[in-house]
């Protein structure tokens, strides 16, 4: 049986990943530069007596020797951000400790749930535990990027599980809405204003940004909820006195395990006169799958449950997995982020245990 961190123990891991917060907090890494942290994870890992691997941005370390007989499980965060906004009244990059807060540009979202997988994997790596871990800390997170998590699949084994390292309040997502993107121009024909000439093309797409506004989908996932669409952007016209012959526009939709992309693209498209051209189908919505042993070890901990509304790696990720962590959604992106250095330390000791529960 694996022996839980003792008090002390817990302690210095928590430490350890208090100061490797602070040094990536106080190290830029925006989304396709994340060069600075790249390297100091590296550095931490060496001298935590792991071997770090890299591939583009992306930094990973087998935490315990693999054998095929085995189960392996991925410890999967990222160390990119996005750029701070203007409300910051701290320096976005200072990482100075208030008060029990540790302060700066992704101290939440995701550092703090980065080095507290790290410090979960620097304790489980001496540890008798009958599994292979791999600790991963991706680069384009933010962006749902290429050169992020997909670009690590072909240098690992199929995972049996994985833990996704976000800010839930170290509750379990259990399933994730997926995103689906959509670039529509509905058509005109250009003339002049002043003739009453033409088809305008913004009244042509005023039916359909009703019928995106006012549509509901029938079907409503158990975990994420009835599903949401919005407009978000629109562009039309290139003069004052001339009807547009084209208007674009944009819809976000947040797609639940109800439907696949598929489906919702071919509802959409029997109710839409615009042309309709989906960014991408790669963002697909998640859930863990019944019956997942991990699944009755959240319910013997007594770990509430939830379905999350945001997208991350968990997207990309074609194997069972579970996202939880340390600090709160609602501080990601906005002015003076912070995490509780608390929450980095029940983080720790929460990703040991829950492992333990898994595999005994």
């Amino acid at each position: 049986m694996l022996a839980q961190p003792t008090a002390t123990q817990l302690k210095a891991l928590t430490d350890h990943a208090v100061v490797l917060l602070q040094k990536l907090v106080q190290t830029p890494s925006f989304s396709k530069e994340e060069q600075g942290t790249a390297a100091i994870l590296t550095q931490t890992l060496q001298a935590w007596g792991l071997a770090p691997q890299q591939a583009g941005n992306n930094i990973y370390a087998w935490a315990t020797p693999y054998a095929a007989n085995r189960p392996t499980v991925w410890l999967v965060s990222h160390h990119d951000t996005v750029k701070p906004n203007k409300g910051y009244t701290r320096n976005p990059f200072g990482g100075e400790i208030e008060n029990g807060m540790l302060y700066g540009l992704g101290s939440n979202d995701a550092g703090g749930p980065l080095v507290a997988m790290l410090a979960a994997a620097k304790f489980l790596a001496t540890a008798a535990i009958p599994i292979n871990l791999v600790i991963l800390a991706c680069a384009q997170e933010e962006i749902s990027g290429p050169g992020g998590i997909s670009s690590l699949l072909p240098h690992l084994p199929a995972a049996d599980l994985v833990l996704v390292g976000e800010p839930t309040r170290l509750q379990a997502a259990v399933a994730e809405k997926g995103l689906l993107v959509l670039d529509c121009v509905a058509k005109g024909v250009a003339g002049h204003a002043a003739r009453q000439e033409g088809v305008n093309a913004l009244y042509e797409a005023l039916p359909d940004l009703a019928w995106f506004r006012d549509f509901s989908f029938e079907r409503i996932s158990p975990t994420l909820g009835p599903m949401h669409m919005a407009v978000t952007q629109i562009e039309a016209g290139s003069q004052h006195n001339v009807v547009p012959d084209s208007c674009r526009f944009t819809v976000d939709i947040r797609v639940t395990d109800a439907y696949t992309h598929t489906q919702v693209l071919d509802i959409i498209r029997q109710h839409v006169k615009a042309e309709i051209t989906p960014r991408s189908l790669r963002l697909q919505p998640s859930a863990t799958p019944a019956g997942h042993k991990v699944l009755a070890a959240i319910e013997s901990m007594g770990i509430a449950t939830f379905g999350s509304p945001t997208l991350s790696d968990q997207a990309l990720i074609p194997y069972p997995s579970v996202k939880i962590g340390p600090g709160d959604s609602a501080r990601s992106h906005t002015a003076n982020e912070f995490i509780y250095v608390q929450e980095i330390e029940q983080a720790i000791a929460l990703y040991i245990s829950l492992l333990k529960t898994v595999y005994p």
